[in-house]
């Protein structure tokens, strides 16, 4: 079992492959549809982002209400391919990995390896389970999306799995 802590760089990532387990410790920063549409009108208009993109993981989850005396309420993946559109340009930009579930598109696989990116799945259906890795979160932005804010997490030992790797091999796909 491997283990990374953000930001990561080509050394780190690129000795990932498909299907592989990893722990990963530090911050992550969650951002779903709505989200992802600012990121993209302020990269395309030029306005600076709200947290440095290069190396970071985004990670596909809107955290539910966090109850009394814990760091953050339920936060599992949501379904990645809402974020097809925009994780191109965002890889472009720095962005290193994501964090979802289900398949990807073949214009995101081929994207993530030409950037050099790598896409990991966790587990669904677990919010709640997830929710235990998570020690402290901080607001970000878009504080008026609610639960689709931007909300930077701190992670320990964080479950993951490569599903799309440098090379651009999917898990979902043997052949690639």
């Amino acid at each position: 079992m491997k283990r990374i802590t953000p930001p990561l760089d080509s050394t780190q990532i690129k000795k990932l492959h498909r299907g592989e387990r990893v722990f990963l410790s530090g911050f992550l920063y969650t951002a779903r549809d709505q989200a992802h549409k600012r990121l993209i009108a302020d990269l395309l208009s030029g306005k600076k982002l709200p947290f440095a993109i290069k190396g970071s993981v985004i990670y596909y989850c809107g955290p539910t209400k966090t109850p009394h005396g814990l760091a953050v309420g339920s936060c599992g993946p949501t379904t990645s391919s809402r974020m097809d559109a925009f994780t191109p340009i965002l890889l472009r930009a720095g962005l290193c990995a994501m964090i979802g579930k289900g398949n990807r598109s073949e214009e995101v696989r081929q994207a993530v390896k030409r950037y050099r990116g790598v896409y990991f799945l966790t587990y669904a259906g677990c919010g709640a389970l997830l929710a235990q890795y998570v020690k402290k979160t901080t607001p970000v932005t878009y504080k008026d999306l609610g639960p689709e804010a931007i909300v930077q997490l701190k992670v320990k030992d964080f479950p993951l799995i490569v599903g799309i790797d440098t090379r651009g091999r999917s898990i979902y796909n043997a052949k690639r």
